[in-house]
């Protein structure tokens, strides 16, 4: 359900039906979505839950994770009485968005870049970077996929490192 209402959302010509759609996404999985352009082929990890995406444009192949918010940093200028900082982020192709997330402001994301899990984005991140903390960026090793492939994990193998890291750390409460 999830995956229609964001196509009929982002993609309609109705305006009717968005409208249904834009409501029916926020109260079923507290997810609002108002993107100027966004590609078809944009995920959504956990079916965007809690995410604010206010964008000009997501390009393809970009996955988001939950949590994450892209929009608006405007401040006005009282001695200008002028609006500054206007617009909204450009997320380039092949970008991964990691949970809680925020990028803020007309920026540009560059392709293939990983934004970290809680980072706070408010300048242009190069293409081929990861970015984490407050504006922190370094290249990205090539020979990585961080967070998200297309190829993912089988989720027992997820189960049973934890059930292995669990283990280990009984052993080490009983010994303390």
């Amino acid at each position: 359900m999830f995956n229609t209402l964001i196509k009929i959302n982002c993609h309609s010509k109705n305006k009717f039906l968005k409208l249904i759609a834009g409501n029916l996404l926020e109260k079923l999985y507290c997810c609002e979505i108002n993107c100027a352009d966004m590609d078809k082929s944009v995920l959504f990890a956990h079916h965007g839950r809690g995410c604010t995406i206010v964008a000009s444009k997501i390009c393809e192949n970009v996955v988001i994770f939950q949590n994450v918010s892209i929009g608006a940093n405007l401040k006005y200028n009282k001695t200008s009485n002028e609006w500054e900082n206007v617009g909204n982020p450009i997320i380039a192709k092949n970008v991964i968005i990691a949970d809680g997330a925020k990028i803020l402001g007309p920026i540009v994301i560059g392709e293939n870049s990983v934004i970290g899990a809680g980072a706070i984005i408010t300048k242009n991140i190069p293409a081929n970077s990861v970015a984490y903390g407050v504006n922190q960026f370094k290249p990205k090793d090539k020979n990585y996929d961080l967070i998200f492939n297309p190829n993912m994990i089988n989720p027992q193998k997820i189960i049973q490192a934890n059930k292995k890291l669990v283990n280990e750390f009984n052993k080490h409460q009983v010994n303390v």
